[in-house]
């Protein structure tokens, strides 16, 4: 069977962010066209047989920058893909988009082709702390692509933002969730700043430059995070993810669920629901391989056994869909509930938000049971 959630690595970028580590190619003239040639010989390859397209319920273009593609190659990016993958009716299409290339003209392209929910990296609205970043926008840019999205007739915005940023930037947080709420998004996603060691940032804090966020404001954010969006009528549903009213995120909702996924462009993942394969990451060699008819994929892991259960529990406790426990487990529960740090509702137990500043602590606790 095919799998029917499908994500799609684009790479391009016009420059690597400071905490960036992902696998991006910073190119100034986007080769759209070769690129999506590629992605459509990629599935070719990794599923040959009858021709025909399969079904899927969502698609999700991440990165790197997929609105870097511009209009035609976003466009161009999707024809592609529906001609091996049909979407189901009501099948969400996610498009992460950065505020600077949305324009009338290209919105309006993205929504007649298919787009029907985008992902704004806004990050902050403050522009200090959005030059420290090294992003090409300003807030006006992020609020004014809120407005052509919403004139394009995207109908679904999700918003992302960054916190815990280091203290020296004095950024106030609570406005930034503020200017957030204000542009009426139907989703947030919410991410803690890491430092990673081979980023720009992490060079900076090598040399002693800059420190991470200590601890206490951290989890302080966090918090202050969950309570302002949930008074706001948002679902805290999942760690670093809210949506007003029923809104979700059906294409990471299926991760966590553990479903199967294809997985499609450099550095992309895929389950098929036993084995984990992960492609290429470096741009010009994912391109190599393709081009002489190669399937990209440099790995694969089975899951099973040890590594099965340690996903089942992590996957479980990072949503509000909760974890079962068995009948003898339940004693161990007792003190985080009777700190509030998780609730039982039947059998399964569902962290708080301060249950998930705890979150390693817990699973491991779980995992020491079962395994």
């Amino acid at each position: 069977m095919r799998p029917r959630h499908v994500y799609v690595h684009v790479p391009f970028c016009a420059r690597r962010c400071s905490y960036c580590d992902f696998s991006i190619a910073i190119r100034r003239a986007v080769p759209w066209e070769a690129f999506a040639g590629a992605v459509s010989r990629e599935v070719e390859l990794r599923f040959p047989g009858d021709g025909l397209p399969w079904e899927a319920d969502t698609l999700y273009f991440g990165g790197g920058t997929p609105s870097r593609l511009g209009a035609e190659g976003v466009v161009r990016l999707l024809g592609a893909l529906r001609e091996r993958v049909e979407l189901a009716s009501g099948a969400e299409v996610t498009l992460e988009t950065n505020p600077e290339d949305v324009t009338p003209e290209a919105a309006r392209a993205w929504a007649a082709a298919g787009i029907n929910r985008v992902s704004l990296g806004a990050q902050s609205f403050d522009d200090r702390v959005l030059a420290w970043m090294h992003r090409v926008h300003d807030a006006s840019t992020t609020m004014r692509a809120v407005d052509v999205l919403r004139a394009s007739g995207i109908g679904a915005l999700s918003v992302d933002l960054i916190f815990a940023v280091p203290d020296v930037l004095e950024r106030d947080w609570e406005r930034d969730l503020d200017a957030a709420l204000a542009l009426s998004p139907d989703h947030l996603s919410l991410y803690g700043l890491t430092v990673e060691p081979k980023t720009p940032l992490g060079r900076q804090a090598a040399r002693h430059e800059v420190r991470e966020a200590p601890e206490e404001r951290y989890a302080a954010e966090f918090l202050r995070a969950s309570t302002t969006l949930t008074s706001a009528g948002f679902a805290h549903y999942e760690v670093s993810n809210f949506g007003r009213g029923d809104a979700r995120g059906r294409h990471n909702s299926a991760y966590w669920r553990g479903v199967s996924y294809a997985g499609f462009g450099p550095s992309a993942h895929e389950f098929d629901g036993v084995s984990r394969r992960w492609n290429i990451a470096p741009y010009a060699a994912w391109m190599d391989a393709v081009a002489a008819g190669i399937d990209p994929v440099e790995d694969e892991e089975v899951i099973a056994g040890a590594e099965a259960t340690t996903e089942t529990v992590y996957l479980g406790l990072r949503t509000t869909a909760g974890l079962p426990l068995t009948a003898p487990e339940w004693p161990m529960a007792a003190p985080w509930m009777e700190s509030g740090w998780a609730e039982r509702f039947g059998d399964r137990i569902v962290l708080t938000p301060s249950g998930w500043l705890r979150m390693d602590a817990i699973a491991l606790t779980v995992l020491r049971s079962r395994l």
